[in-house]
C-alpha cells in the first residue's frame, strides 16, 4: 500500500513534467520555424549564397555542398533572406528524421525518443536552423553515411556499402570534416573483433572507391587551382597555431552552449566512467557502444587535445554529437531530460529576446541587423554615382550582404591586393576596373570606438588619385544606435601593380 501511495505521489509530478517538456518542445520549434521569416540576414548566409552566384565544382575555403543547395532554393524563390533561411531548416529537419532512425538503430523506442528530444534541445539544431554554413549539409550527409553503415555492418546487407560511399563522398563535398568519417568506419572495424572480417572482403574497399568517385568535384577544382583550397585549411591554418591555455576554457564554454550544459556534462561523466570500466579490457565494449565511440570520441576529444595551440569554433564539433548523443542517452533519466530543457527554454529565451529587441550589442560583423538598411543607402548612391563600383574590405562579410541584396557585383579586399577568399576566383578582372571611380564601405563593428576603422582609409591611398569620405551610414533601432558604415567616394582606380607607393 506504501508504494501504491508513493506512486500516487509521484505520477501527478511525472505528467506535470512531461506536459511542460511538451510545451517546451513545441515552443522552440515554433520559434526556429518564425525565425526563418523574422530573422536578419547573416554575413554567413550571405557569403554561401554568393558562393552559389558563382556555380563552381568546389570553392576556395569549403566544398560546394551548401552552395548547391542555396542555388536551388533561391533559384525557385529568388535572392530572398526567408528562402535562405528555409533551406537550412529543411535540411536540418531531414537531418533531426534521420538521426531519430540512426537513434532507433541502438536505442529502444523509448530511449530513442529521449535521445531526439536531447538533440532537438540543442542550441546546435537552431543555429543549423537559421544560419547557412557547411555544416547544415555536413551533419545531414554524416548522419545517412552512419545509418548506412549500419545497415552494411551489423545488418551484413552488402549493397549498403555503395549506399555508405555515395553519403559519405556527399559529406566531404560538404566539408573537409568528414574525412574523419572513413577514418572512423576503418576504426570500428579494426577495434571489433566480430566485424573485422569485413576488412578482408572487397565491400568497404568499394565504399571507399564510391566516396572518392563522389568527391571527384572537389579534387578537380583543386587540381585546376593548384590545391588552394587543401593548402588554405591545412598549411595556411598550421601558421596560425601557438601556445594559449585559456583558449581551452572557452571551448569548454561555447560546447556546453552548443548543446546545453546538463548534455556536456553528462558526455564528460560517461566518457570518464566508460574509461574506469573498460580501460583495461576495450575488447568487452559492447559492438553497438564501439560504433557508436568510434565517430564520437576522435572528433570530441581530438579538437580539445588541439584547443590549447588553435582556437576552436564553435561549429567543428557538431558533427561528434551525432553519435555522441545517442551513446550516451542510455543512461539519461527523464529527470536530467527535464533539465536540460529548462536550460534550453531560458537560453533560447535570451536569444530570441536578443534577436528581436537587441539589448545587448554585438560587437562584430556577425551580425543580423543593419544590412538591409545599408543597402538601401548604397542603392541611393549608386544612383547618384552609376559609374562607380563597390568594394569592402573586412574579410567577406559586408562584400557578400551586399551582393545578396544589390543587383551589381560587389567586389572585396582583392581591390586593394589583399586576400578575399572565393573573390580571388570568380574571374574579376581588376584591370578592367582601372580609371574608374569606387564607393568604399567600411563597417564599424565597435559603433562606440570607430578610430581604427577611419585610419583604415590610408590603405585606399595607394590604389586611388583621390579618397573622399561621405556622410557616415548609421542604423537606428528606435532612438539607439545599432550599426555604422564609413562610406568613402574614392577617384580614380590604380589596380594591383599599379599602384602609388608614397
Amino acid at each position: 500500500m506504501e508504494r501504491a501511495g508513493a506512486e500516487q505521489q509521484i505520477l501527478p509530478t511525472d505528467r506535470f513534467r512531461s506536459h511542460l517538456l511538451l510545451k517546451a518542445v513545441g515552443a522552440i520549434v515554433i520559434l526556429r520555424w518564425s525565425f526563418v521569416g523574422l530573422m536578419g540576414l547573416m554575413p554567413q548566409d550571405a557569403y554561401y549564397a554568393f558562393y552559389g552566384q558563382h556555380p563552381a565544382l568546389s570553392y576556395f575555403d569549403h566544398p560546394g555542398g551548401i552552395a548547391w543547395i542555396l542555388k536551388s532554393i533561391t533559384f525557385l524563390f529568388g535572392k530572398k533572406v526567408w528562402a535562405l533561411k528555409l533551406a537550412d531548416t529543411i535540411i536540418t529537419t531531414a537531418t533531426i528524421t534521420a538521426f531519430y532512425a540512426l537513434a532507433k538503430c541502438f536505442l529502444s523506442t523509448h530511449k530513442a525518443i529521449h535521445a531526439l528530444l536531447f538533440l532537438l534541445s540543442t542550441l546546435m539544431i537552431t543555429v543549423l536552423s537559421l544560419v547557412s554554413t557547411p555544416d547544415v549539409p555536413l551533419l545531414l550527409c554524416w548522419t545517412l553515411t552512419l545509418l548506412c553503415c549500419y545497415q552494411a555492418v551489423f545488418r551484413q546487407r552488402n549493397t549498403y556499402w555503395i549506399w555508405t560511399g555515395i553519403a559519405m563522398g556527399l559529406a566531404f563535398n560538404s566539408k573537409y570534416t568528414a574525412a574523419a568519417l572513413p577514418l572512423g568506419i576503418l576504426l570500428f572495424l579494426l577495434s571489433s573483433p566480430p566485424h573485422r572480417k569485413h576488412l578482408s572482403t572487397p565491400w568497404p574497399w568499394i565504399s571507399l572507391g564510391f566516396a572518392l568517385l563522389t568527391t571527384a568535384p572537389v579534387w578537380i577544382w583543386n587540381i585546376q587551382h593548384g590545391f588552394a583550397s587543401i593548402r588554405f585549411q591545412s598549411t595556411a591554418r598550421a601558421a596560425d597555431i601557438s601556445l594559449n591555455l585559456p583558449d581551452v576554457l572557452g571551448v569548454i564554454g561555447h560546447q556546453a552552449l552548443l548543446i546545453m550544459p546538463v548534455l556536456f556534462c553528462a558526455l564528460l561523466y560517461f566518457i570518464y566512467r566508460n574509461y574506469r570500466r573498460y580501460k583495461d579490457c576495450q575488447p568487452l565494449i559492447p559492438a553497438a557502444q564501439l560504433f557508436l565511440l568510434c565517430f564520437f570520441l576522435p572528433t570530441f576529444l581530438g579538437f580539445f587535445l588541439i584547443s590549447p595551440f588553435y582556437w576552436i569554433k564553435l561549429n567543428w564539433m557538431m558533427p561528434a554529437y551525432i553519435t555522441g548523443i545517442i551513446w550516451v542517452s542510455q543512461w539519461l533519466s527523464k529527470k536530467q531530460l527535464y533539465w536540460q530543457w529548462i536550460c534550453t527554454a531560458v537560453i533560447h529565451i535570451a536569444v530570441a529576446i536578443e534577436i528581436i529587441w537587441y539589448p545587448i550589442p554585438v560587437k562584430s560583423d556577425d551580425i543580423w541587423l543593419g544590412w538591409k538598411e545599408l543597402s538601401i543607402e548604397i542603392n541611393t548612391l549608386q544612383s547618384r554615382y552609376p559609374q562607380d563600383f563597390v568594394f569592402s574590405a573586412d574579410s567577406y562579410k559586408t562584400s557578400a550582404v551586399l551582393n545578396v541584396y544589390l543587383d551589381s557585383t560587389v567586389y572585396a579586399a582583392n581591390i586593394l591586393g589583399e586576400p578575399a577568399l572565393q573573390f580571388d576566383f570568380i574571374g574579376t578582372n581588376l584591370q578592367a576596373l582601372e580609371g574608374r571611380n569606387a564607393l568604399f564601405i567600411n563597417s564599424v563593428p565597435d559603433i562606440d570606438n570607430e578610430e581604427s576603422e577611419i585610419e583604415f582609409a590610408a590603405n585606399l591611398q595607394p590604389y586611388f588619385e583621390n579618397v573622399m569620405p561621405l556622410p557616415t551610414v548609421i542604423v537606428r533601432k528606435g532612438d539607439r544606435i545599432i550599426r555604422k558604415f564609413l562610406v568613402y567616394r574614392c577617384y580614380n582606380y590604380r589596380p594591383p601593380g599599379k599602384e602609388d607607393h608614397p
